[in-house]
């Protein structure tokens, strides 16, 4: 006799990544005509540049939630390698579980092999991943890295794609630091070019859209190492306040007043 042991929610070891346990309840409801709850707005600038000597990332550093200011100093640019970056836009979760689940598997291939990760071989890894999940994770990527065969610098979207560019700009904000890229990018920039180049049109995306804000990271690889400056710049400083705005006691008149006493009953269950 075969005996079969159903695994249940108690008993079953959790498993890693991503779940959509709940996507045909979800379409259940749907089809009930219950209101699909709606994808809270994101906001973020990040952007890339090749240089002479490397590839420069910059993000800002405020996270969103819809129209509230959740964090005003978090990190978009994540550690892939000792040679590899990547700035995220997007939800933030998303964003962090994507580029820690490929940094593990870029770890344990180079324990195998002995030799530095190529920047080609992360991005492969994580198109696959994101064309995998159909779009459905929202994570906007600009992977930045150098490598053997010298820097190079992606934009990768939430649906897989990827282009190789000079110079990349994604999130609510790219608009506006694209326009700083176009006017001002040239070949074999310097360092210090890159940088405040970088930091321009972070500053861009941070002044003219309402997502992106804080300050400003610059992380600059090159074949000799990384520089990561956290913060390059705080482009928001906070002001400070010159009036006393508390109201004395009996600024507002009271018109009524009533005190309601407040009874508690202990109930015993003799069952």
């Amino acid at each position: 006799k075969t005996r079969t042991i159903m695994a249940d929610s108690v008993t079953e070891r959790p498993t890693g990544g991503f779940r959509f346990d709940n996507v045909s309840r979800n379409d259940l409801l749907k089809r009930m005509g219950m209101k699909q709850p709606v994808a809270t707005s994101t906001g973020t600038t990040i952007v890339g540049i090749v240089f002479k000597d490397g590839v420069i990332l910059g993000a800002d550093t405020r996270a969103t939630e819809g129209p509230i200011v959740a964090d005003k100093n978090c990190s978009k640019i994540h550690y892939m390698a000792p040679n590899i970056y990547c700035c995220g836009a997007g939800t933030a979760a998303d964003t962090e579980n994507t580029t820690l689940q490929i940094c593990s598997q870029l770890e344990l291939h180079r324990l195998q092999t002995g030799r530095e990760s190529r920047v080609g071989t992360c991005e492969r890894l994580l198109r696959q991943m994101l064309f995998r999940y159909q779009g459905h994770i929202s994570a906007a990527l600009v992977l930045g890295g150098v490598d053997v065969l010298g820097p190079h610098l992606y934009s990768i979207y939430p649906h897989g794609s990827a282009s190789a560019q000079p110079y990349v700009t994604m999130g609510s904000g790219s608009l506006a630091a694209m326009g700083v890229f176009e006017d001002g990018y040239k070949p074999d920039m310097t360092k210090e070019e890159g940088c405040k180049l970088v930091r321009d049109a972070i500053a861009a995306g941070i002044f003219n859209d309402l997502g992106s804000g804080s300050n400003v990271d610059v992380c600059v690889i090159t074949k000799d190492g990384v520089d990561y400056i956290r913060p390059f710049e705080v482009a928001n400083e906070k002001g400070v306040r010159k009036n006393d705005y508390q109201f004395k006691r009996g600024t507002t008149a009271v018109i009524s007043k009533e005190v309601i006493e407040i009874v508690s009953e202990e109930v015993m269950d003799t069952d």
